[in-house]
């Protein structure tokens, strides 16, 4: 049997060639360090590839059963739960593969970081890496929309809203991801692509391009104090300390990461096995009066951020903040590629991680806390001012009704009391004529805000009704808002 497998495995060599193409990976050399205890800060990386094959096989998996479209994607993970055998743990096995490989990233950035690694000649390994980051973060938050859930529906709707205050080019980008005026079966399709095919084969290409460069350049030595970087002899010290001091990979270094990726996936399969799968919760009704949202937690900490900042802040925040960020990121290595790398001789980079580190703990815990914006049960707290509909007609009142019942009070105050995400509507009545009230209500506005589009959510007799009611919402003796053309 022996020489059996012997004879198959030297055919596939013969062939393939493997032995050749990976025999100077796994035998190239590293710092010595790396082999002792040192090398215990080094095995993020080699987890988070391990936890991002998981999400792969079992991505794999459920999507032999989802079915990514407006009438069955709730229903199909309604049936991975409670009817496909083993369905469950399948899906809590790929959430939380994906928020460990989220954590294993982050650990490994903040590593390299504290560690100097990212100074020359890693500049562009640092680089992919926060690309790698990016497209981590764009798949955990793709993945929160194939739940299809309220989670999903209202984290589409603003990351619309975000999309729709880019200049210019806003509107093209809303088309782009929701694929049509409103959120429907357009934008769950689309997501399903970029959380499928695109995300992932721009994260393996990415992926593979980090790993060849962490090869090629080599593995940086942990960082000792007084012993800095200088790019004119850095090449030659490094490669004449791996010829004399260097360790094969394949042996104690190789080793701490094997058991690390042991270490994760098993914690990985405990939480699925104890925890199980995310959601999803109810269906994705936006006029749900008991739906409470959350973005997923790497988010949380931008969802108490805008929860804590007034509303003329909120398109910076949106819009400029995070750009700011990711540049800060990328520019680290071409700020500082020289110089000292122990922490202990970098008090200001060890200040900043501190800071950024007890900032998204305060944010986060703000996310969590903070009340959804719009209030999801406004609308149930106060009725509707009694002076608003005393002389109410009777289609007014039946509008009125439709008004507190089909809870747009969740986002719309009147006189004071109900939601503030959107707009008081006590005077809309000469803001926006019956026909514009009809449109907003029917077509809602992606490109431009939260407010989803309620066409199918309402009869055409509860569409009258309750523009006749809006109409009226103006101070005694104004007359209604008129036509641009009859002005």
């Amino acid at each position: 049997m022996k020489r059996l497998l012997q004879n198959v495995g030297n055919w596939f060599e013969s062939r393939l060639g493997l032995r050749a193409a990976f025999a100077p990976v796994a035998a190239h050399p590293v710092p010595k360090e790396i082999a002792g205890p040192m090398g215990w800060w080094y095995v993020f990386g080699s987890a988070s590839v391990t936890l991002l094959v998981i999400q792969i096989l079992s991505g794999i998996g459920l999507a032999m059963v989802y079915v990514p479209s407006a009438d069955q994607a709730y229903q199909s993970l309604l049936f991975l739960d409670y009817q496909q055998p083993l369905g469950w743990f399948l899906r809590a096995l790929h959430y939380y593969a994906g928020s460990g490989m989220v954590v294993m990233v982050i650990a490994h950035m903040t590593q390299v970081f504290l560690h100097g690694a990212y100074k020359y000649p890693r500049e562009l390994t640092w680089t992919l890496g926060v690309v790698l980051f990016l497209l981590t973060l764009g798949m955990f938050f793709s993945g929160q929309i194939l739940r299809w859930d309220p989670d999903a529906y209202w984290g589409l709707a603003v990351a619309g809203s975000m999309a729709g205050r880019v200049p210019l080019l806003g509107p093209w980008i809303v088309e782009l991801l929701l694929g049509g005026p409103i959120i429907g079966g357009g934008a769950l399709s689309r997501f399903f692509a970029l959380h499928v095919f695109i995300i992932p084969a721009l994260l393996l290409i990415v992926l593979a391009l980090h790993l060849w460069l962490v090869v090629k350049l080599g593995v940086s030595s942990p960082p000792v104090p007084g012993r800095t970087v200088d790019p004119k002899t850095y090449d030659a010290e490094y490669h004449k300390e791996m010829e004399t001091t260097g360790v094969p990979f394949s042996a104690e270094p190789m080793l701490k990461d094997v058991l690390a990726s042991a270490v994760a996936v098993t914690l990985v399969v405990l939480l699925s096995a104890i925890l199980g799968p995310k959601g999803p919760e109810l269906p994705p009704d936006p006029t749900l009066s008991g739906a409470n949202p959350r973005p997923e937690w790497p988010f949380l900490w931008l969802f108490g951020l805008l929860s804590l900042s007034p509303p003329e802040a909120e398109t910076f925040i949106i819009l400029v903040f995070p750009v700011i960020l990711i540049g800060v990121l990328f520019l680290v290595p071409f700020v500082s590629n020289r110089g000292e790398r122990a922490p202990s001789r970098r008090p200001l980079g060890v200040l900043v991680v501190v800071v950024i580190y007890a900032a998204l703990a305060a944010l986060t815990y703000q996310g969590i806390t903070a009340p959804w914006s719009p209030n999801m049960t406004a609308w149930s707290g106060e009725p509707i001012p009694e002076k608003i509909v005393r002389r109410s007609t009777p289609v007014e009142l039946q509008g009125a009704l439709v008004f507190q019942n089909k809870n747009c009070r969740n986002c719309h105050a009147l006189e004071g009391t109900g939601g503030q995400r959107g707009p008081d509507l006590t005077a809309v009545g000469t803001r926006l004529t019956r026909d514009q009230l009809i449109d907003q209500v029917s077509n809602g506005t992606p490109g431009g805000g939260n407010m989803p589009a309620y066409g199918k959510q309402l009869s055409a007799a509860e569409m009258e009704a309750l523009a006749e009611f809006l109409t009226s919402l103006r101070p005694k003796g104004q007359s209604a808002a008129q036509p641009a053309h009859t002005r």
